[in-house]
């Protein structure tokens, strides 16, 4: 079986009249039903955070992955912030919802997590949980048989889809876009310098309705040297400069937090394989600037360029997973700086 949830339209979709995509893009599947996903974000965070700590932080969590509730995969990266603090992240994921809520009462490594003395420790650490309904998220491939994210889950596959090749294609993938316009009040707002106290705190951040998380992922390390140089010399500056804009204009984008991270191999080193995570104010700001900032189009017009150019010998791999997000679930920060995922900007409370 394919499984997938439809709901009858209410809400016009984007795709325009006739239109019939240029290129052909995946999708991700399961075959069996699905109700929920479950997405984690751990990370360890330190001014000089050294592989032996990174690896320290990993086993933890891993050795707390042989229970039975553990999750369907996972993977470890590490990006440097802009404080400049280094930043080791385990990302995970479940599709059980009562697996991942035993996970939490189980485990070791979120007893250890949740231990007092972990506010004094020499390092911060992270913990942002998406939790949402099927219907609230997304995928895009442009290759049929590269697995990441959602994707190593098993019972999955990759199928061809035509919702694609126009502006608003994303919001058209959301199940629920069909019932729901997908708004939200919630405004990023830049906090005055030095207004939060958060070293040596444990604080939860209240996430606000309809956040959008994206994680947009690129994966060269197969291609030939011809499509490799292109991606490092050419595509790949175009895609930093539109992420520097994000991050510099944060208020205008709707931008809470932006971190270009790094897939890790087993020894700690980098391979040729980049995911920019993002939380967006709502998923109209993050379409805004996709679909009329310069920055972006110069992106988008690179890859079609090289689409056409290629076409099915294109061997640079893009994808990217959206989820929207519902209030309840809140992040977690314990001994982080201040600019720490979105600390600075969502209602923070300590929990006695």
């Amino acid at each position: 079986m394919t499984f997938h949830i439809d709901y009858p339209r209410v809400v016009p979709e984007r795709r325009p009249p006739g239109h019939e995509p240029a290129a052909p893009r995946y999708t991700l599947r399961w075959t069996r039903p699905v109700n929920r996903l479950c997405c984690v974000y751990f990370g360890i965070q330190g001014r000089e955070l050294a592989w032996d700590d990174q690896v320290a932080f990993f086993s933890r969590i891993r050795d707390s992955f042989i229970i039975d509730s553990a999750p369907e995969a996972h993977e470890t990266l590490r990006f440097t912030d802009e404080a400049g603090y280094t930043n080791a992240v385990l990302v995970a994921y479940w599709t059980d919802p009562s697996g991942y809520m035993e996970w939490l009462r189980d485990a070791a490594f979120i007893q250890w997590l949740a231990q007092p003395q972990r506010t004094d420790d020499t390092f911060g650490y992270w913990r942002e949980t998406i939790h949402v309904h099927y219907d609230r998220h997304e995928t895009i491939y442009s290759e049929g048989n590269y697995r990441i994210g959602l994707g190593r889950c098993p019972d999955t596959k990759v199928v061809p889809m035509t919702t694609n090749g126009y502006f608003g294609a994303a919001r058209d993938r959301f199940p629920v876009s069909a019932v729901d316009p997908l708004t939200s009040t919630f405004k990023v707002k830049m906090p005055a310098p030095g207004s939060k106290t958060t070293l040596g705190r444990r604080l939860f951040a209240q996430v606000p309705h309809n956040l959008t998380s994206i994680r947009s992922g690129q994966y060269w390390g197969e291609a030939k040297q011809e499509q490799f140089d292109d991606y490092e010399e050419s595509l790949r500056p175009k895609l930093m400069e539109g992420m520097q804009y994000l991050l510099d204009n944060k208020e205008e984008t709707g931008t809470l937090c932006l971190r270009v991270m790094s897939n890790l191999d087993d020894n700690g080193d980098e391979r040729y394989e980049t995911s920019v995570h993002a939380y967006f104010a709502s998923l109209e700001e993050m379409e805004s600037w996709a679909s009329s900032h310069p920055t972006h189009k110069t992106i988008y017009d690179h890859a079609i360029t090289k689409n056409r150019q290629y076409g099915k010998k294109r061997e640079v791999v893009t994808w990217h997973e959206v989820f929207l997000l519902t209030e309840g679930m809140p992040f977690e920060y314990i001994n982080c700086h201040p600019e720490t995922g979105v600390l600075p900007f969502c209602t923070l409370y300590e929990r006695c």
